[in-house]
């Protein structure tokens, strides 16, 4: 399919003049919690099929239908399930998305093809103004070229579709930094399928028998394909000590390097909050910066931290 040419991108802060786009079958780059979202009209193939043009994103890769309101997901899911009811009581709105068995009169360029439907409602207050000025579901997956880091600033999200999309509504820099958690509702027992803010432990005490076996983790969208990753490589490491600094090196961690150590970019974050908050930035800014090499410490994978070390083990497989 042959690229469209460049378009001209709106910016705006108001979250009621940047929905008439979506209305109108154009995109639009919103914030929310997690991360930025590339939005477009749910129930449009062709404003479907302009996110996946837009984004350069495979079109087998499932994409997350955004709601503003519960009343919202009769237009989306053919069922909702008595895990996915318990999990929409404790987490909605929030940083979490649910896989249900999909509407059938939701086009399936929206799922990838499956049967199945990942559903989220944001939690950030911008979001969800948004979402309601609209008033249907909104297909939206990480505002980035695919591939990329996902974007946690309407600067970096702009950075990648300036030119790609009708409008970029500009908010706050993302709170969490890290994609939602995944977790597959179709069936006896809920499945995670991706990591996120919403940690198993958390899961767990809402539904205790959810599993992270998951034999079919296309129901989830960003599992597919290599995401997350900078053009610099990405190299785990214990300590700062085993990292080798210089005007090429970036590191980010929890413990500081040696006061002798330089690296051309370098942050020491103050808990794993910040460390996930910060690390897509990060791995963008050492980009502009012309880092070749990244050195991320890695973490005891417990809580956020398993997320955290999902994405930076995706960025050093998939970095180059």
């Amino acid at each position: 399919m042959p690229h469209s040419p460049p378009m001209y991108t709106h910016y705006t802060d108001d979250p009621v003049e940047a929905a008439k786009f979506i209305s109108s079958d154009k995109l639009v780059v919103f914030p929310t919690e997690t991360v930025y979202g590339l939005g477009g009209n749910a129930l449009s193939v062709a404003a479907v099929e302009s996110i996946y043009e837009a984004k350069r994103r495979p079109s087998s890769n499932p994409l997350i239908v955004h709601v503003g309101a519960i009343a919202d997901l009769s237009r989306v899911v053919k069922e909702i399930t008595p895990s996915a009811h318990a999990f929409m009581e404790a987490f909605f709105p929030g940083p979490i998305t649910l896989v249900l068995p999909r509407h059938p009169s939701l086009p399936k360029v929206v799922s990838g093809g499956l049967d199945t439907i990942a559903i989220r409602m944001p939690s950030l207050p911008v979001s969800l103004r948004f979402l309601r000025a609209v008033g249907f579901p909104v297909a939206a997956p990480s505002a980035n070229l695919s591939g990329r880091p996902s974007a946690t600033t309407w600067r970096s999200a702009a950075e990648d579709l300036d030119g790609r999309v009708s409008c970029i509504l500009r908010g706050p820099n993302a709170i969490v930094g890290l994609e939602s958690t995944v977790v597959d509702c179709t069936g006896r027992s809920p499945i995670l399928l991706r990591s996120g803010a919403v940690s198993l432990d958390a899961l767990s005490s809402v539904v205790s028998d959810i599993s992270t076996d998951a034999p079919n983790i296309s129901r989830s969208p960003g599992l597919r394909y290599h995401h997350y990753a900078p053009s610099a490589r990405v190299c785990i490491i214990s300590t700062p000590d085993e990292a080798a600094p210089g005007d090429h090196a970036g590191y980010i961690g929890l413990a500081p390097p040696d006061s002798d150590a330089q690296f051309k970019k370098c942050v020491v974050a103050r808990d794993v909050e910040e460390y996930s908050h910060n690390l897509f930035e990060f791995f963008r800014e050492c980009d502009r910066s012309g880092v070749t090499m990244i050195y991320c410490q890695s973490l005891a994978e417990t809580g956020l931290a398993y997320a955290l070390m999902d994405r930076i083990k995706r960025a050093a497989k998939a970095a180059k």
